[in-house]
């Protein structure tokens, strides 16, 4: 581990044993959970079971830092996405998305709140059905909400809100949309 912490500081890149807090450490986290469809995009009862490696970047901006340890901080979110389409036309969905992370580190720097608001692209497999996706390149826009715990050093479990919007970007007519919401649980590992 010395020799990779010796490396990326060589490039100028922290390291979770040289980072004095989680959040100015590099972290990838997986996270899975289902979804439910919400809205009146399509009259289709789509259920999906999404699937994330996410990368999150040391703190990119430094909101507030408090006499007690407690921060807010902003860092960078990159996400693979992953989706198996248990109800609905389609079966899958792969995809990229990201966002700022924006959290809350508790005193104890053990337990942070994490929300994040973004977007990216994927593909899917669409099929004629008037109410899916209509094509196979598709736009995707996000929401996740939740709490992360460091369970031991260098890992944490996370679970959340996460809500997705699927949109064929108003190519097809009708243009439906996917919009689900439910859970995510995952764990992390800082680096």
């Amino acid at each position: 581990m010395k020799a990779i912490c010796l490396l990326l500081a060589s490039a100028g890149i922290a390291c979770a044993a040289d980072a004095a807090h989680p959040a100015d450490a590099w972290e990838f986290t997986f996270e899975s959970g289902y979804l439910w469809n919400i809205g009146s995009n399509t009259d289709i009862d789509y259920e999906i079971a999404p699937t994330q490696l996410t990368f999150r970047s040391p703190t990119v901006l430094d909101w507030f830092a408090g006499a007690d340890g407690s921060r807010l901080v902003v860092r960078s979110r990159f996400s693979l996405l992953g989706e198996s389409i248990v109800e609905g036309p389609e079966d899958y969905y792969i995809g990229i998305n990201g966002a700022p992370s924006i959290e809350y580190w508790f005193p104890d720097q053990k337990t942070s709140a994490f929300f994040s608001i973004g977007g990216g692209f994927g593909w899917t497999n669409s099929t004629r059905d008037p109410e899916g996706q209509g094509q196979d390149f598709t736009l995707n826009w996000f929401s996740h909400l939740g709490l992360r715990r460091e369970i031991s050093p260098n890992l944490s479990v996370l679970g959340g809100a996460y809500f997705i919007h699927h949109s064929n970007g108003g190519q097809t007519d009708p243009n439906p949309g996917i919009d689900a919401l439910g859970f995510t649980l995952g764990l992390g590992w800082r680096f």
